[in-house]
């Protein structure tokens, strides 16, 4: 591998210029195809095998005019002074009713006072919009007159504010991308000590991600990849760019103060650190990748389209790369060199003999801290975030807190139970007996009346529950409504759906789909970590470790987002339930980026050891010549995830978050403190696999050792390159 890379590398720095061009041309191609593609599909929501999608499916069949899966909004009017029943004020309702109305995509809209929907009180009344078509297809015109129209009809009498998927979140945009971009250009500046060296990664990064997203773009239409797909894409593009490109241009730097040649070094970087970027993109794609066994169309395809990416990001950094430092010559020089004497040894040096003096101490230390940090992880509660977890400066949450206050918190999650006639049974008498022995009971407020399809085979009923959409009662309620019991006894069967049933039926997906998930990712990686190191026990501890990185990033979620702590100082206004998908999609993320760091580190020290040193010493060497571009690495990823903290979407916020801690944690405290320590113990066995298993795993030479013996072997024989006395290095240009 290492030999094939480095042939690569030189390639790519001789023929600098065509090798560019062809970026360009891949570049500005996409950009064409882009500008041609129809827009994106609208996002695929589905979720083909629970209830919930199957009961929407009959809805859709046998009430069409219900429009199921269209777009929705509630507006909620509240009387300051008075009730809503005065002559004015249900005058100025009925007017907003109608206004309401009178937008081409609303396919109908219910007067509170037609439908009962006014507090017992007289207070609050709301009126139900339903549109034909989804909220990802709803137009922009759709959703600004809603706007306009709420906005209008408030007054100091009379407040009006609206929620519903139809309702676009107010608030400023974010920067989360260039923020992060800001905070990686200060720290390369650092790292490198020069703007030109700094500034390829940024430049590389950027023209993956925005290759990726222009691919991305291109293929929507024909595999229907949903328009927020490539949100995951720029996310994890952006740092694994980064990430990439600065560990070859550190090589490379590394390699010119060697006294190598500028096409030796790059093609010796390549052949190196190439090897390593190669490989931990293989692990992050595996995991990205995996996303699609959770069996959520969305999900997997934001999975694919971000491990396409990463395939992006690995490609560039060994092949532009080196080509870039071709063009760019001497102006990127060789890394600084440490003076000899007396000088004190590098941080990551210092740290890590401290580290191998002690390793019992700092192991238990480690693993302590990690554990006290991920034991909030043991209460975490999942669901989807609704309008209860917006700002309260929000339309959508003031429309929320006016309808639990009104009416009650379930009137804010109605269920929708889809009757079904079963063996020739009656749907309207199947759908009589459930609504009565549904109202009955203590955790229901309300069931409406059963209605029938054309058929006569279908009926559909609402239960308002007494608790609120995130609530675990009401979860148990749905639970309980899909009971067979419930409605077998009459001949039917009965379905339980809406956005609440959706939420619990999502959650329970991604519980049931986690421990496979993790046994697939974790399963493959280690098959390949095992080619890369040539070891079981090296596998073994970077799975572990990551097992503490993810509990405790989930540790320090829930403990923020569920529990309230820092909040203030995190964005979150409202604690409540984690997002759903995020113990899951940090498994996926977090695996792939901690390999990274696995390989990045543990591949300088596996150098090393085959090299000669001792297993101790091999450890400090490691930490020598990664430790600093490790760290740089990390406090970049870092920083981009953390930007998304200034989002105004809660997923976003809470990902962004959960992604920068787990990092966080598996940088600094993992493969930066627990590695060594663990290494240390193991001595040399860490570096051995069993004979049989050593005559079947192929040899990736992922260290370079093959690069090193045939420069020998040419010194050896005499062999000599010119020496560029300008740069004062052996030239092999």
């Amino acid at each position: 591998m290492a030999t094939f890379l480095c042939r690569l590398g030189r390639f790519s720095f001789r023929r600098r210029w065509p090798v560019a061009l062809l970026w360009v041309v891949l570049l500005v191609g996409a950009g064409v195809l882009a500008g041609r593609a129809p827009a994106a599909p609208p996002n695929d929501f589905s979720m083909p095998g629970t209830e919930a999608q199957q009961a929407y499916d009959l809805l859709e069949r046998d009430f069409p005019e219900l429009k199921a899966d269209g777009a929705t909004a509630r507006v909620v009017f509240r009387a300051e002074d008075g009730k809503v029943t005065d002559p004015q004020t249900r005058r100025a309702i009925g007017e907003t009713v109608r206004a309401l109305g009178d937008d081409p995509q609303v396919a109908r809209v219910t007067d509170p006072f037609t439908t009962r929907s006014v507090s017992k009180d007289g207070s609050t009344a709301y009126a139900q919009v339903s549109y034909e078509v989804s909220a990802s297809k709803l137009e922009d015109g759709s959703r600004t007159a809603l706007r306009d129209t709420v906005e209008r009809a408030a007054s100091p009498e009379l407040s009006v504010e609206a929620g519903g998927n139809a309702v676009e979140a107010r608030g400023a945009g974010h920067s989360s991308e260039a923020v992060g971009l800001a905070v990686a250009a200060v720290v390369l500046v650092l790292t490198f000590g020069s703007l030109l060296a700094a500034g390829l990664p940024l430049l590389t990064a950027v023209l993956g991600v925005g290759l990726g997203a222009l691919v991305i773009r291109v293929l929507a239409e024909p595999l229907g990849l949903g328009s927020t797909t490539t949100s995951l894409a720029v996310m994890i593009g952006l740092a694994v760019g980064i990430d990439y490109a600065l560990f070859v241009v550190s090589r490379y730097r590394a390699e010119l103060a060697r006294g190598r040649g500028r096409e030796e070094a790059a093609g010796h970087a390549v052949g190196t650190a190439g090897s390593a970027v190669v490989f931990a993109g293989l692990t992050v794609v595996i995991a990205l990748a995996g996303l699609s066994v959770v069996g959520i169309p969305m999900l997997t395809q934001m999975g694919l389209a971000a491990a396409g990416t990463v395939v992006i990001a690995v490609l560039i950094a060994i092949t532009l790369i080196p080509a870039l430092l071709g063009l760019c010559g001497r102006r990127i020089g060789p890394a600084r060199p440490r003076r000899k004497g007396r000088r004190r040894p590098g941080a990551g040096v210092r740290w890590a003999r401290f580290v191998t003096r002690r390793p019992v101490a700092v192991l238990l230390g480690g693993v302590v801290l990690l554990g006290v940090v991920a034991l909030p992880a043991a209460s975490l509660e999942t669901g989807l975030p609704g309008d209860d977890s917006k700002p309260a400066s929000t339309t959508q949450r003031r429309a929320y807190d006016m309808i639990a206050e009104g009416f009650g918190p379930g009137f804010n999650g109605p269920l929708t139970v889809v009757v079904q006639a079963d063996g020739g049974g009656s749907a309207e008498q199947a759908a009589k007996s459930v609504a009565g022995r549904t109202g009955g009971r203590e955790d229901v407020t309300a069931v409406g009346q059963p209605r029938l399809s054309a058929s006569g085979d279908t009926a559909v009923l609402s239960v308002v529950p007494a608790a609120s959409p995130s609530s675990t009662r009401t979860a148990d309620l749905v639970h309980a409504l899909r009971e067979p019991a419930l409605a077998r006894d009459v001949g039917a069967r009965a379905l339980v759906t809406g956005t609440t049933a959706m939420n619990v039926d999502v959650s329970q997906k991604l519980s049931d789909a986690l421990i496979p998930y993790l046994a697939l990712v974790v399963g493959l990686a280690f098959v390949l970590l095992i080619a890369v190191f040539r070891s079981l026990l090296v596998p073994l501890k970077a799975a572990l470790g990551f097992l503490l990185s993810v509990l405790a990033g989930l540790g320090a979620v829930v403990a923020v987002f569920q529990w309230g702590w820092l909040g203030s100082v995190f964005g979150v206004t409202e604690p409540g339930p984690v997002v759903s998908i995020m113990p899951i999609f940090m498994v996926g993320v977090v695996f792939g980026l901690a390999m990274d760091y696995e390989v990045f580190l543990v591949t300088r020290m596996r150098e090393a050891y085959v090299h000669g040193q001792s297993p101790k010493d091999c450890v400090i060497s490691g930490f020598e010549h990664s430790a600093r571009v490790v760290t740089a690495a990390a406090v970049i990823m870092v920083s981009v995830f953390a930007a998304f903290l200034g989002s105004a979407e809660q997923i976003l916020k809470t990902i962004g978050f959960g992604l920068a801690a787990a990092v966080f944690f598996d940088a600094f405290v993992v493969r930066m403190t627990l590695v060594p320590a663990v290494l240390a113990l193991l001595g040399r066995r860490a570096w051995s696999l069993p004979r049989w298993l050593d005559r079947l795993v192929p040899d990736l030479d992922v260290e370079g050792e093959r690069l090193e013996s045939s420069r020998q072997g040419v010194a050896e024989a005499g062999g000599a390159a010119p020496v560029d006395a300008a740069a004062g290095h052996v030239s092999g240009t």
